[in-house]
């Protein structure tokens, strides 16, 4: 360990707090982790995040990180009932009207697990750690600050206990928010004097609706999952993941206030109305084991830290508090991850400038995850936001991509790799891909094939 500074403080434990102070621990002497949830027996839901009663998505580079981060998490994981999953073989991918290729497998592996389960084993990985203090049940009142507001010193807070609630003051060399999309960091920068990060959305107005049903082994053929992408004509979606425990976690929704019922005469319309029948075909005769759960959200929220001009000393902002993504595309726990790589390497070369650093590393993980996600969401006319020539013709690009994808294995494997973070999207522009897409298209429109070719990929991580 290389210790840097005697205390930080990491304000929220949901997985970007985790992670955050994961990165923390190997240089700061203690951390301390604020959560104003009182935090449930493991693998249980929990108050403060909603959104873990539905499908979640770890990426492939998601796995990844979080396993240099804690080594072996894993096997753990496995252990506890978690399912390894080839995401070319094993996974059912409907887009643009068609099925990527499934024929072989591929080197892309996914984990298939329930986000309680996660972050429960996450937490206990976290806690095991000597310097890791955790403190629930406490609410932020504001930032500690330096006479001239330059310097974040530390956290007012109320904590709340069986005998009553208390005032108190905690400093620390280091502050982290990492609270989520509902962050106050703009109110309280500005509160001290600072200017509000320049903030962009995108309006999507997505809603959905889940539930869990018990899962049978001849269901999907023995396949882990279905994701059906948004489309024509209705731009309706869902996933259907297995989890811990045989069962399926099913979800289903919309673009641009369209939801699926909450009945369950409706609920299955709903799911029969979508242009793939794999979610429909397992659950109407499913048994369920959870009531439907609601969740919505109406943007793609993005905050621009990295372009501030006056910011505070040991200070910064991590994860969903930064960029809140359109879930469909399950890039958030990935995205908290990599920025929590990307803290431990700046914290490795000092603690000085620590913010310029951080931010501009956190901006480079964000760009390509919010190109990805804003990117395609602006595939739907009715999402109001100009686009641009290029953005115009990369989503016909994608288009042809999603065709070609349906018969090659390279491409469909190049698209994969781009989703899930293992690449750059530039990637999928290369010589050798486009090629393919072009002869994937020709093929598509009755062109014989006269021509047998072999072309490597080669793809860059991120």
């Amino acid at each position: 360990m290389k210790t840097i500074a005697r205390q930080a403080i990491v304000i929220g434990a949901s997985m970007g707090g985790l992670l955050a102070a994961r990165a923390l621990a190997d240089y700061y002497q203690q951390v301390t982790v604020l959560e104003r949830d009182i935090l449930p027996n493991p693998s249980n839901n929990r108050k403060g995040v909603p959104q873990d009663r539905h499908a979640h998505g770890l990426l492939s580079r998601g796995r990844e990180a979080i396993e240099q981060l804690f080594p072996g998490i894993t096997q753990e994981l496995t252990a506890q009932g978690a399912l390894s999953q080839d995401l070319l073989q094993q996974t059912r991918w409907f887009t643009n009207g068609g099925y990527l290729y499934q024929k072989s497998p591929s080197d892309l592996k996914g984990l298939l697990v329930s986000r309680p389960l996660l972050e429960a084993q996450v937490r206990k990985r976290l806690l095991s750690l000597p310097n890791i203090k955790m403190i629930e049940n406490c609410h932020i009142l504001g930032l500690l600050t330096t006479p001239d507001r330059t310097r974040i010193d530390g956290v007012r807070l109320i904590h709340h206990q069986a005998d009553g609630s208390f005032e108190s003051a905690l400093n620390a060399d280091l502050v982290v928010d990492a609270t989520g999309r509902r962050s106050q960091s703009p109110v309280w920068l500005e509160k001290l004097g600072y200017e509000k990060p320049q903030e962009e959305q995108v309006q999507v107005d997505i809603g959905y609706m889940t539930r869990i049903y018990r899962r049978q082994p001849e269901h999907l053929q023995g396949d882990l999952a279905t994701v059906v992408s948004p489309s024509l004509p209705n731009w309706r979606y869902g996933v259907i993941l297995a989890q811990e425990g045989d069962r399926w976690i099913v979800t289903i929704g919309g673009y641009l206030g369209e939801r699926a019922p909450s009945d369950e005469k409706g609920f299955l319309e709903f799911a029969k109305s979508m242009p793939a029948q794999e979610i429909y075909e397992v659950i109407k005769d499913a048994e369920p084991l959870s009531e439907l759960l609601p969740y919505k959200l109406p943007t793609n929220q993005r905050h621009y830290y990295e372009k501030m001009a006056r910011f505070p000393e040991n200070y910064l902002v991590f994860g969903d508090a930064i960029c809140s993504f359109n879930p469909v595309y399950g890039q958030g726990m990935t995205v908290a991850a990599l920025e929590s790589l990307a803290l431990k390497n700046c914290l490795d070369r000092g603690s000085q400038n620590l913010r310029k650093r951080f931010f501009k590393e956190a901006g480079k993980v964000v760009d390509i995850a919010w190109s990805i996600a804003a990117n395609n969401d602006l595939r739907i006319t009715q999402v109001e936001r100009t686009r641009s020539p290029m953005v115009s013709f990369l989503n016909w690009y994608m288009s042809k991509l999603h065709i070609a994808a349906r018969r090659d294995r390279v491409v469909a494997i190049a698209f994969l790799q781009v989703s899930n973070l293992m690449a750059s999207p530039k990637s999928l522009m290369h010589p050798r891909i486009a090629l393919r897409v072009l002869w994937g298209n020709l093929l598509q429109l009755g062109i014989p094939k006269a021509v047998k070719y072999r072309l490597p990929l080669r793809t860059a991580k991120i």
